[in-house]
């Protein structure tokens, strides 16, 4: 009987440990996106450049940084979070370096160097700029036609950091040309320190002519060309119609030159017209090279006197009409629309209507007044007071500016979201500050309109980067103050290419700059009227 009461007890336990084994654990974690916020190291040119979607750091280095000995002086990360590098460490950045950040769930980002170092190989009687491969190592300068291969003269080499030597020499190296069937080649031996040393090879060929015509971007009213020649002479550019023979030469003060490359910005053109244009170096022109200027598009129901009424919801087109403005009306109309037609106050007092955005707390928390290109597509998945957006209108032109009126009233920032993960960073910058409303356009290459959305916290907040790859030009208009009356403004585009076409078209208003974050005024309210793309330049 004794035996059997052991058994049983034996068989119990190992019962109770079999279940025990079995038991899950359900114990939800909580999701915390856990980020670098900030990193400086030594011989760094610029401040880190962040991204949360990508989670990378990216540093840009001076060109005498040892990459494989990257000394961390500064890293901050999420609070609470713990980081695999820490400040003081050193660490091989010839490849991307990876960090895991830890609390509840592993955060995997990378930190990524950038050194470019300037390069330069200039030869006596060079035509055009030099080709400097870093990648093969191969260096290739052109020079005139007339040029006698033993007197090749190296005016300038560069191709290390600063102080590196050339075949042991600190000074422009003597070179020893080899001669080849139409080209001239030359080793040299590139090392700086302990740590950098690379053998390149310079090359040399005749050119048949001193100027070539690399390039011409027509837009609407502008065209911008591109040439290379021989510097220091007469260079420039002339342009004609191709309903016309008489060529005009191109103002200087529309030329820059860096060199042997020159450039024009040409204004005043007319658009969808075919121009032909060529370079000229000294006596010497270029081949011929045509070019067709595009037409002056405006944006749809610019004047924004088209809208309708659909429940509680303001939309600004007519009823059945080409839909092309959106705004945040959908995700507020839980009380009334933020952005309203405003038939009592138009830029010149004429019948008509401009646009009225007034920021406000919205039942549950504030929102800012906005138009924008684009639609409202719906709540953000499991939310029903994020608003997931869609900016950007297909659009194939490229304009110089927007202009348009505008008045402001503005109020004391008095709507800080505490919960919203950048209230650390934007509550000193606003703090005591009244508020500021914004204009901005955009214009991109990218393939489809872009996902915004509204929250407070990076893990589920999309905002649009004005340094997306994808963007082509971006320009933007603040305002601080009150403006009672209707004024101009304008915002100028600057443009990162001159020769990629957009697909896409962003303009958005805000009477609260911050209001993507829950921060801003609750007094503001901003209005615009007559909108225009314009597509020239000022002399």
């Amino acid at each position: 009987m004794k035996m059997r009461a052991i058994y049983n007890l034996l068989l119990g336990a190992a019962v109770i440990t079999l279940l025990q084994g079995c038991i899950k654990n359900d114990i939800d974690y909580p999701q915390i996106a856990l980020s670098i916020t900030g990193m400086q190291v030594e011989g760094q040119k610029e401040n880190a450049v962040i991204s949360e979607k990508d989670r990378t750091v990216t540093l840009k280095l001076e060109e005498n940084v040892n990459l494989r000995k990257v000394h961390v002086t500064k890293l901050s990360v999420t609070e609470g979070a713990k980081s695999t590098l820490a400040p003081q460490d050193i660490i091989d950045l010839t490849n991307p370096y990876e960090v895991i950040l830890s609390l509840y769930q592993e955060y995997r980002w990378k930190v990524i160097a950038q050194q470019d170092i300037v390069r330069i190989f200039k030869m006596a009687n060079q035509v055009g700029l030099s080709e400097i491969n870093p990648d093969t190592k191969v260096a290739i300068a052109n020079v005139r036609k007339n040029t006698k291969w033993k007197e090749l003269d190296l005016l300038e080499l560069k191709l290390g950091p600063k102080g590196t030597t050339y075949n042991g020499k600190a000074e422009v190296p003597e070179l020893k040309w080899t001669l080849y069937s139409n080209y001239a080649s030359a080793q040299v031996k590139v090392k700086y320190q302990d740590f950098f040393e690379e053998n390149w090879e310079l090359r040399v060929y005749r050119k048949d002519k001193d100027v070539e015509m690399k390039r011409a971007d027509g837009w609407v009213n502008v065209a911008w060309l591109y040439a290379e020649g021989i510097e220091g002479s007469d260079n420039g550019f002339e342009i004609r119609e191709t309903t016309t023979e008489e060529w005009r030469k191109v103002d200087n003060s529309y030329i820059t030159a860096d060199g042997a490359a020159f450039s024009a910005r040409i204004p005043h053109l007319k658009e969808q017209t075919t121009y032909v244009c060529r370079a000229y170096s000294g006596e010497d022109y270029s081949e011929e090279l045509p070019f067709t200027t595009g037409i002056a598009k405006q944006l749809p129901n610019a004047k924004f006197d088209e809208w309708h009424l659909k429940g509680k919801v303001y939309n600004f087109w007519a009823e059945g009409g080409e839909e092309f403005w959106g705004s945040g009306n959908k995700g507020a109309s839980i009380l009334r629309s933020i952005t309203t037609p405003d038939g009592t106050n138009t830029w010149n007092g004429q019948a008509g209507t401009s646009v009225k955005m007034e920021s406000m707390y919205a039942v549950i928390k504030f929102a800012a007044g906005n138009l924008f290109a684009g639609y409202w597509y719906d709540f953000a998945e499991g939310s029903f007071t994020d608003g997931h957006l869609k900016f950007g209108r297909p659009f194939t032109e490229r304009p110089t500016r927007l202009t348009g009126y505008y008045k402001y009233t503005t109020g004391p920032v008095n709507q800080m979201d505490k919960d919203s993960d950048k209230y650390d960073e934007l509550y000193p910058l606003l703090k005591d500050k009244d508020d500021t409303c914004i204009i901005w356009v955009a214009l991109g290459d990218w393939d489809a309109p872009i996902d915004i959305i509204t929250a407070k916290t990076s893990s589920k907040r999309k905002m649009f980067d004005q340094n997306d790859p994808h963007v082509i030009a971006y320009g933007e208009f603040t305002q601080g103050k009150t403006i009672n009356n209707f004024e101009p403004f304008e915002v100028e585009l600057e443009y990162r290419d001159t020769n990629r076409v957009p697909n896409y078209i962003l303009v958005v208003c805000s009477s609260s700059k911050y209001g993507d974050y829950f921060f801003g005024s609750d007094q503001s309210v901003m209005w615009v009227d007559d909108f225009t793309l314009e597509y020239d330049y000022n002399d």
